[in-house]
């Protein structure tokens, strides 16, 4: 078994500060349905920064990274949504589902948690040999 671990951090109020700059970006960061979600609740920026941490923690946990141009390619293939419960889940798209497959990642974790100006998410990846 091997487990791959990544965790980011965001100010809220610089996140805040670079979407209202950069609205055009949002398609490029997140999915149509991350969007229309965070809608639906009173802070949506600080939701959007939630999952904004949980796709840098996922980078970080692939072994990718955030470096700048590269990772506006693929935040976006990086879906957070959250189950009935309200647990916070990955779906993983594209050139990122693909590197996942390669390291044969079969268990996603992510938590996500808001305190004062600041997001904080942590992703955990496991890759078990099949039985």
């Amino acid at each position: 078994m091997v487990l791959y671990q990544g965790i980011d951090i965001i100010n809220i109020p610089k996140f805040k500060q670079f979407c209202e700059r950069h609205a055009a970006a949002a398609g490029d960061i997140f999915t149509a349905c991350e969007i229309a979600s965070s809608k639906e609740y009173r802070k949506s920026v600080d939701r959007l920064a939630g999952r904004f941490a949980a796709k840098e923690a996922c980078l970080k946990a692939l072994g990718l990274g955030f470096t700048g141009t590269f990772a506006f390619g693929v935040l976006n293939q990086i879906e957070i949504n959250n189950k009935p419960s309200g647990k916070p889940e990955i779906t993983l798209h594209g050139f990122v589902k693909s590197v996942s497959q390669r390291k044969k990642i079969n268990s996603f974790n992510v938590s996500i948690s808001h305190s004062g100006d600041y997001a904080v998410s942590m992703v955990t990846l496991i890759s078990a040999p099949e039985a």
